[in-house]
């Protein structure tokens, strides 16, 4: 059916419309960009900064292959140079990033002589028209600079920008990043170091296992095996799940479900132990079950309750654990009517410092031990959390002990590692 004339004014009317809108919209966006970035020097700075920040991840997880790869192409950018290269101590290319060596001419061999030469002095060296990475009359890569990367003062390799001209802006820039560089490497050997720290710590946690709990645990074991074979059955179970746990090899944080779960085996043996004098109250929020937590934070309090607060005690003695929902945090105490402690005592203990006992410099080594492993606890939360979430410890002699500690529900490193249940 042929157009007439309404039907056309509608449809170029709806096309300009289209184009009006279109117009509107890529105005709009443009004066946002230009309000957001603002002038030349602050969108300049953003870029740099933006780039910077694209380069730093892969430069923390270690210099090698693949971070060299994925950080020297940004790197290439914030420096505006035809070719840029990483190498590793001994001069070995690890990425390069612009003219690709072996296209017609293969750049690698003068790259690798550049690099262990400045490697070997210690020093920027700067590549003129004599000391060229390529003779091919129309190569772009005439002149360079090779800058070592020093990480803890020995060199990690080095960063090499080639093109046309050396300039001395040139030299300037490429020496920054390289310092920039270096110190994300010595960033991520921090972080390595942090690691073994914590990895450490847990194992000292797991040190901190006493013998004697695994002796009389295994005794209590073997005295019901003829009287009652279904309770040491129980109990050789309680004592393989604990163990399994406590000995785990990876992961440095759990949930609460599961630390409840390991305490709840540590106390099925020591009740075996103790008979009906060791009674056991446990509060618990459903709610707070899924949080997760750093390992072994918990099991240690309980033990240093067991041991230092009721097993001196003549009587019964009454262990109180609790677990409650306080909004963005969840809060936990571990709570005795033991012995208790003496407070100076064990905050000079929290705060790494050795003090004599009442009973003399050598004292009882069972007067010294109720605060290492509160110190050791208290450490690795102040580590993951802050200040802020440290253990807060309330005693004196004869009133028992009650230990609190908050946590937050959601932590950025708790989250990104989550319960490891290996």
């Amino acid at each position: 059916m042929p157009w007439d004339s309404t039907a056309t004014a509608a449809l170029l009317l709806a096309a300009a419309l289209v184009i009006i809108i279109g117009a509107a919209v890529f105005l709009l966006r443009s004066v946002g960009r230009r309000q957001f970035l603002g002038s030349a020097q602050e969108r300049a700075t953003y870029e740099t900064l933006h780039t910077a920040s694209l380069a730093a991840p892969p430069l923390r997880a270690r210099l090698n292959a693949d971070s060299a790869r994925r950080a020297g192409r940004h790197l290439r950018v914030l420096l505006g140079v035809p070719a840029l290269t990483l190498t590793d101590t001994f001069g070995t290319v690890l990425a390069w990033d612009g003219s690709v060596p072996g296209a017609g001419h293969d750049h690698q061999e003068a790259i690798s002589r550049h690099a262990r030469r400045a490697l070997a002095s210690g020093r920027t060296e700067v590549l003129g028209p004599g000391d060229t990475p390529c003779e091919v009359p129309d190569c772009l890569l005439r002149q360079g600079v090779v800058v070592p990367l020093i990480v803890a003062g020995q060199p990690e390799g080095t960063l090499a920008v080639y093109g046309s001209s050396a300039t001395t802006g040139l030299v300037r820039a490429a020496t920054e990043v390289a310092r920039w560089v270096s110190t994300q490497l010595e960033l991520a050997e921090l972080d390595r170091s942090r690691t073994a720290v914590a990895e450490a710590e847990i194992r000292a946690l797991r040190a901190q296992i006493s013998p004697h709990f695994i002796y009389n645990s295994l005794s209590a074991i073997a005295s019901f095996v003829r009287t009652d074979p279904e309770r040491a059955r129980e109990l050789l179970l309680g004592f393989a799940e604990f163990t399994r746990y406590s000995f785990r090899r990876h992961g440095d944080f759990t949930s609460l479900a599961e630390e409840l779960r390991c305490i709840d085996r540590y106390l099925l043996l020591e009740r075996a132990r103790f008979g009906g004098r060791l009674e056991v109250t446990l509060r618990v929020a459903p709610e707070v079950l899924s949080v997760v937590v750093p390992f072994l934070c918990l099991q240690p309090l309980v033990e240093n309750a067991v041991r230092h607060g009721l097993e001196c005690r003549a009587g019964p003695g009454h262990l109180v654990i609790t677990a409650e929902d306080a909004g963005s945090e969840a809060r936990i105490s571990v709570e005795d009517d033991g012995a208790g402690m003496d407070p100076e005592r064990l905050a000079a203990t929290l705060r790494g410092e050795t003090k004599p006992g009442a009973d003399g410099p050598a004292g009882s080594e069972r007067r010294r031990e109720p605060g290492i492993g509160l110190r050791n606890v208290d450490e690795r939360l102040r580590h993951v959390y802050g200040d802020a979430y440290g253990l807060v410890v309330e005693t004196a002699p004869g009133a028992g002990t009650k230990v609190r500690i908050q946590v937050p529900k959601f932590h950025p490193q708790a989250v990104q590692e989550g319960p490891d249940h290996g």
